[in-house]
C-alpha cells in the first residue's frame, strides 16, 4: 500500500509539470540548448512569467471605455545619443480613451451656431488628450505626442497645435508628456514655468508637483540657470556661457531671458540676446 499512495502522489504531482511553466523550462533547456543552473532557469521563467503578467493583463482589469498600453516609465533619464526606444524602460497603464462624460457631449450636442460642432470637438480633444496623458502619468508612465497621436488618431500637427493651445490656457497645468519630461526638443516652455516659480519663491517640491515634474528634473533646472546667472556676474558672452557649460546658444537665451526678467540690475552686464526678428529671416 505504501508504494500504491506513493505511487498515487506521484501521478497527483505530475499534474503541476504539465502547465506553462514546465513547458518553458523544457523549451528553454532542449530547443534553446540552456544547460546549465537549473536554478537560473527557474529564475529567467519567474522573469518571463512576470513580463507575461505585465504585458498581457486579464480583462476584468480594464473597464469600459479603457485601453491597456505600454509607455516609458517615468523613471527614465534624459536620454543618451543614439539610445533606442526599446532600450528605455515600460510600464503598462490603463488610459480612459472614452467616458460617460465624452459620450453625453456627443448626445447633447448645443447646435445653431457657426463652427459649432468643430468648436465642440476640438475642446472635447483637448480634454481627452490632458486625460490620457494624466492618467499615464499617475500610473508611472509619460506618453508622447506620437503616442498620442495614435490613441486619438490625430496627425502630429493637430497634435502639435493641441498642446499648443492646452499650454495657453492652462499655464500652470503642465502636461507631464515624454519629450517635455526627458528634455527633448527645444522648447522652453516648461524651463521658463520652472524658473519664474523659483525666482517668485515657490518651493522647489511645490513647482514639481505644480508643473508635473520630478523633483530632480526641477532640482536640474534650477542648477542649470544659477550657473548660469553665475557666469553672467562674471561678464561672460553668450557663446562662452554656452561654451562653459556645453548648453546651446538657444538654452542659453532661454536662460538669460529669466535673469533679465527677474534681475534688471545685472543690465549692465548682461549679453546681448538674439534679435529675434533676424533669426527667424
Amino acid at each position: 500500500m505504501k508504494g500504491y499512495y506513493g505511487d498515487r502522489g506521484d501521478r497527483f504531482a505530475s499534474l503541476e509539470k504539465r502547465g506553462f511553466r514546465a513547458a518553458l523550462l523544457r523549451l528553454l533547456e532542449t530547443e534553446y540548448k540552456l544547460a546549465g543552473s537549473h536554478r537560473v532557469l527557474e529564475m529567467l521563467n519567474d522573469d518571463i512569467e512576470q513580463l507575461i503578467q505585465e504585458y498581457y493583463p486579464k480583462r476584468d482589469r480594464l473597464e469600459p471605455g479603457a485601453i491597456c498600453w505600454v509607455t516609458t516609465k517615468k523613471s527614465a533619464r534624459k536620454p543618451s545619443y543614439g539610445k533606442r526606444t526599446e532600450d528605455y524602460e515600460s510600464v503598462m497603464v490603463y488610459l480612459p480613451l472614452i467616458t460617460a462624460s465624452d459620450l453625453d457631449k456627443r448626445v447633447f450636442v448645443k447646435a445653431g451656431t457657426k463652427n459649432s460642432n468643430y468648436v465642440i470637438n476640438r475642446e472635447r480633444d483637448l480634454a481627452t488628450m490632458a486625460r490620457l496623458v494624466k492618467a499615464a502619468w499617475e500610473q508611472g508612465g509619460m506618453l508622447s505626442q506620437a503616442e498620442l497621436c495614435v490613441l486619438m488618431n490625430r496627425s502630429l500637427t493637430t497634435m502639435q497645435k493641441y498642446v499648443a493651445e492646452y499650454e495657453a490656457k492652462h499655464p500652470e497645468d503642465m502636461l507631464p508628456l515624454k519629450g517635455y519630461i526627458l528634455d527633448q526638443g527645444s522648447r522652453p516652455t516648461h524651463k521658463g514655468l520652472i524658473l519664474n516659480l523659483y525666482e517668485q519663491g515657490v518651493d522647489p517640491t511645490d513647482i514639481a508637483r505644480r508643473t508635473n515634474h520630478s523633483l530632480d528634473a526641477v532640482d536640474n533646472y534650477i542648477k542649470a540657470y544659477e550657473r548660469v546667472k553665475g557666469l553672467v556676474r562674471k561678464k561672460l558672452e553668450r557663446a562662452e556661457i554656452s561654451k562653459v557649460t556645453g548648453f546651446s546658444i538657444k538654452l542659453v537665451d532661454a536662460y538669460l531671458s529669466v535673469v533679465k526678467h527677474f534681475h534688471p540690475k545685472l543690465g549692465h552686464v548682461m549679453p546681448k540676446l538674439a534679435d529675434k526678428k533676424k533669426a527667424q529671416r
